[in-house]
């Protein structure tokens, strides 16, 4: 789903279809409703896709602990009203423990209050997902970036690097 604010642009390249497996795929699919969750401002969905132990800002001091510290620092982002998100899995990975899943792929800063050089950012996220052994739903347990986000001229640069660095859907082997 493409928000209305960053349109795809005519120039952007085609992205790579991903082979993973069949669970890989359903974790591909897990994260993009994570991702649709932010995008359609749904704080109830948002929540439901977090484990309860869940890091985000993984590996920094200041890491948010637990799914309701996590769902109030996420609180603005979730509104949208001031600084949009977007995300898509670039690739996903599942590998010696079939109950846990690395997802990493780029997303899309913008922020309203921004003047126009900065008000689109990039860079990369990386997850890791859960299996939940009960009700055997994918939870995210860690979300961190791979570094801090870069400024884009525009929202077709920043769609242009959605496109290059997420392939369009995940392909069961």
């Amino acid at each position: 789903m493409i928000a209305p604010a960053i349109a795809q642009p005519a120039s952007a390249p085609a992205a790579v279809r991903a082979v993973h497996s069949a669970a890989e795929c359903r974790v591909w699919q897990r994260e993009l409703g994570f991702a649709r969750s932010v995008e359609m401002h749904d704080e109830r969905a948002f929540v439901a896709h977090i484990h309860p132990g869940a890091v985000f800002d993984a590996g920094a001091v200041d890491a948010v602990r637990g799914r309701a510290a996590v769902a109030k620092s996420w609180s603005g982002l979730i509104d949208g009203k001031d600084v949009l998100l977007r995300w898509r899995p670039g690739i996903v990975d599942i590998g010696g423990d079939p109950d846990v899943a690395l997802s990493r792929g780029p997303y899309v800063l913008e922020d309203k209050r921004a003047d126009p050089a900065t008000r689109f950012r990039v860079g990369l996220f990386q997850s890791v997902w859960v299996r939940d052994r009960v009700d055997g739903e994918w939870r995210v347990l860690f979300d961190g970036s791979g570094g801090p986000p870069k400024p884009v001229e525009s929202a077709e640069a920043a769609q242009h690097y959605m496109a290059a660095n997420a392939p369009a859907d995940c392909i069961p082997d």
